[in-house]
């Protein structure tokens, strides 16, 4: 196998163990975080969403 064909399968090999971890345990992390995305991108769930939907045992 050439070097070409052994990193295309490391890299399928590492995507499936994470949809399997993200099946068993939820993804529940982003891929990016806050300080690696441009200004004034927004990723689907702000900081905004979490402090919204917070649960009522945690309001001060």
């Amino acid at each position: 196998m050439d070097h070409n064909g052994e990193q295309g399968d490391r890299k399928r090999h590492e995507w499936v163990r994470k949809r399997r971890l993200d099946e068993v345990f939820g993804e529940v992390l982003p891929d990016t975080t806050r300080d690696e995305r441009r200004p004034g991108s927004t990723s689907a769930l702000s900081e905004d969403w979490y402090r919204e939907n917070r649960p009522p045992h945690y309001d001060r």
